[in-house]
């Protein structure tokens, strides 16, 4: 019985109820006035129409509007109304105001290191990516500064206790998800004892991301006991808002500003194969040590500002003191990506990476839902006879989402892409090696979500030594993968393919 009254007065189950309750009254309303007012479907039709029109005019993705199209013109007196209150990317003039701020402040603090000239001798290719992210996403390239990439997520979990001991002015935690167990126990222990010796630590979650795996006061709970600053991101409340979409899916853990870590991993037990959930857990990260770790920093400080809605912190007095000489080859640009901003750095990350491949593209993805841009990128580097490869789970996490997946198999494969499903298990990390030239790693997915919805980041490199590592990772991995081919998408039964054609309609919505 207390199980059951738990679950009954869970968080998810009063909000889902009240979602509920929301959609009930709204649509009982429209049914109400339809049924006594003819003229209100008049005017519901041209609410529609006017959608469309709205719709097709604005700059987004062409799936996008078709996904939003369709029901709207299937479903005249809801979807015009319902796209208005929740398709589009309106912000509120205070919400602007903030994100704005957010943005200014980015490129205040780090203006001063921008140096994508100095790439010039790796190619124009090379300046004009760097000073993309330096001019859009306000994120400065970096020398003197090593990386080292991490293959599997428990090998980056040791490398992470072994920096956290070793924290001496501040920690920094940011991640989409957080659950109690080995992996964030062993954190957490650490980040107790610096908090008591003074070193200033921060822990930010995302609320959907940990809503199963923390209780609902957590952060103030933590914050009272442990004196760990502790706060979520855009809390999950029964309202019905466009802005739930927008989720802080990065993954940032900043020590002293010398030492960073970002890449595939949550801190939740799964992530280090302490927990089985779907076969083994392939993910990977990055540490970047060294002057682009400020620039992690700053990503941290800035949404940690705007989330906590205080005044802007003095950054100079976190900036680390001055670093030694790292004699690297290559250059370092951890960016990172804001929704509201209209601008998909990610994607452009992504497709510039694609579009300049002159032998091998290796990208290795969790979902592979891909928009109009990024598919046709994908067919023409293969066409033109570059090694496209790309790796997916064998084992699912999401039922829908894998079979959305693989609808997408069918034309890469036409095109010559060569595909890989991991059997032993579940990949989650997101990555891309290019030529042994260019490559990321991050949080960001080959999906509308994180390509269009989510606070995301990465680290692009370029001429760094990580990118063979990830490469040779790729490779390695590809002997416990069997290979997708055309044939096996052509022999799948009709009802198959038109259920998976449905769901590549409406993927952008999902």
């Amino acid at each position: 019985m207390k199980k059951l009254v738990s679950l009954l007065f869970h968080r998810v189950v009063l909000v889902a109820f009240f979602l509920l309750i929301q959609v009930a009254v709204l649509v009982v309303m429209l049914l109400r006035f339809n049924n006594y007012f003819l003229p209100f479907y008049g005017v519901c039709v041209a609410i529609s129409l006017f959608a469309v029109f709205w719709i097709v005019g604005r700059q987004s993705d062409p799936a996008y509007k078709i996904a939003w199209i369709i029901p709207i013109l299937v479903f005249p007196i809801f979807g015009g109304l319902f796209y208005l209150l929740f398709g589009g990317n309106r912000l509120s003039s205070r919400t602007r105001r903030k994100m704005e701020g957010t943005d200014r402040k980015m490129e205040e603090v780090l203006r001063p290191d921008y140096k994508a000239d100095e790439l010039s001798s790796l190619g124009e290719d090379a300046v004009h990516q760097a000073r993309y992210l330096e001019h859009i996403a306000h994120c400065p390239v970096y020398g003197n500064t090593e990386t080292e990439y991490y293959p599997l997520g428990e090998l980056c979990f040791t490398r992470m206790v072994e920096e956290l001991k070793r924290a001496e002015r501040y920690i920094f935690v940011e991640y989409f998800i957080i659950e109690e167990g080995k992996m964030w126990d062993t954190i957490l222990d650490i980040l107790k004892d610096k908090a008591q010796e003074g070193v200033d630590v921060r822990v930010m979650y995302d609320d959907i991301g940990s809503m199963f795996t923390l209780p609902r006061d957590y952060a103030r709970e933590l914050e009272a006991r442990t004196g760990i600053k502790c706060c979520v991101f855009n809390p999950f409340v029964p309202i019905l808002s466009l802005r739930l979409n927008n989720r802080d899916h990065r993954k940032i853990m900043v020590i002293d500003g010398k030492v960073a870590f970002t890449g595939g991993i949550n801190l939740a037990d799964e992530y280090i194969n302490e927990k089985v959930k779907y076969g083994h857990w392939k993910d990977s990260a990055i540490q970047v040590r060294g002057e682009a770790a400020w620039s992690m920093t700053v990503m941290f400080l800035t949404l940690w500002d705007y989330v906590r809605e205080k005044a802007t912190e003095d950054y100079d007095a976190f900036r680390p003191p001055e670093l030694p000489e790292i004699q690297a080859p290559g250059f370092v640009q951890p960016y990172t990506d804001n929704p509201l901003d209209c601008e998909a750095v990610g994607q452009a990350v992504y497709l510039n990476l694609i579009n300049k491949a002159r032998r091998y593209v290796y990208i290795t993805t969790p979902y592979l839902i891909v928009d109009d841009s990024t598919n046709t990128a994908l067919c023409i580097a293969a066409k033109s006879g570059v090694d496209v490869r790309i790796m997916t789970p064998h084992i699912p996490d999401k039922r829908v989402v894998f079979e959305l997946t693989r609808s997408h198999y069918q034309p890469l494969l036409e095109a010559g892409v060569k595909i890989y499903e991991y059997t032993p298990g579940f990949v989650h990390a997101k990555n891309f090696a290019v030529d042994d030239k260019y490559g990321t790693v991050g949080s960001i997915n080959l999906d509308y979500r994180s390509l269009f919805l989510h606070f995301e980041n990465g680290v692009w490199l370029c001429n760094d030594p990580s990118i063979r590592d990830i490469r040779a990772d790729f490779l390695s991995t590809l002997e416990q993968c069997q290979s997708v081919t055309l044939a096996q998408c052509r022999a799948l039964p009709w009802w198959r393919k038109a259920v998976r054609a449905v769901l590549r309609v409406f993927a952008p919505l999902m």
